[in-house]
């Protein structure tokens, strides 16, 4: 599973309707609009199929919201053996309630997670994200480098979502957005879903850093121009 957030989704209703496409002329839209608040959603996409699976949208992003999305996720399937997950270094993907779960999901209830804050894998957000992270248990948590939430393939769908539908739609209320987010996933699920070829080696970037480092790790005086960088692919 491929997991983030989207935070922040303004609800905003154009004013007017916006003029359609005329010969010579591009499609126009009303340039004011009404607020109707913000939505937060929480989204998991299987890289095998493709698929967001129990997609989870409300008005926050919290550690408590983040655990019930993962066990909304581990319960469209409860015979799977192991589940892995890819996530971003934020806290709420190490929160001590999140290493709780994990430990009664892989048989560990007697294990003494020791005190969030004081003492033992609880203390420290670090020890908690080694805790999620070990292969032995049943739900495992990988975490990208930091910097780098661009290796998560949940990043290239989130693209798609906010061209297809956020950039340019309408919405009369946060419940409006709500319902057209999860109509965009069901009907992308059923028809669009296919995994992304993700065909980045990382050789230019590697041979662009030996010349930025020193083998002592200093950083040389001359930059790098752009147009030499050979970034990733986006989906579409």
């Amino acid at each position: 599973m491929s997991t983030d957030e989207l935070t922040g989704v303004q609800a905003l209703e154009r004013k007017h309707p916006g003029l359609p496409l005329a010969p010579g002329h591009v499609e126009r839209r009303e340039f004011e609009y009404i607020r109707h608040g913000t939505c937060s959603f929480i989204l998991s996409r299987d890289v095998v199929t493709g698929k967001v699976v129990a997609p989870s949208a409300g008005p926050t992003r919290t550690e408590a919201d983040f655990l019930a999305h993962v066990q909304g996720v581990v319960a469209t399937d409860p015979a799977a053996p192991r589940w892995h997950v890819v996530v971003d270094n934020l806290d709420i993907h190490c929160s001590a309630s999140l290493v709780r779960w994990v430990a009664a999901e892989s048989g560990l209830d007697a294990m003494e997670l020791g005190e969030k804050g004081k003492s033992g894998i609880l203390a420290r957000c670090q020890t908690r994200a080694a805790f999620l992270s070990d292969p032995s248990h049943r739900i495992v948590f990988h975490y990208t480098p930091k910097h780098s939430s661009w290796l998560n393939q949940i990043e290239i769908w989130l693209s798609i979502l906010v061209r297809k539908l956020l950039q340019r739609g309408s919405f009369t209320s946060r419940d409006d957005l709500r319902a057209r987010v999860l109509e965009f996933i069901a009907y992308y699920n059923r028809t669009l879903a296919q995994p992304f070829k993700w065909t980045y080696q990382g050789k230019p970037l590697m041979h662009e850093a030996a010349e930025l480092f020193r083998p002592d790790g200093t950083r040389c005086i001359r930059l790098p121009r752009l147009s030499r960088l050979s970034l990733p692919p986006i989906g579409a």
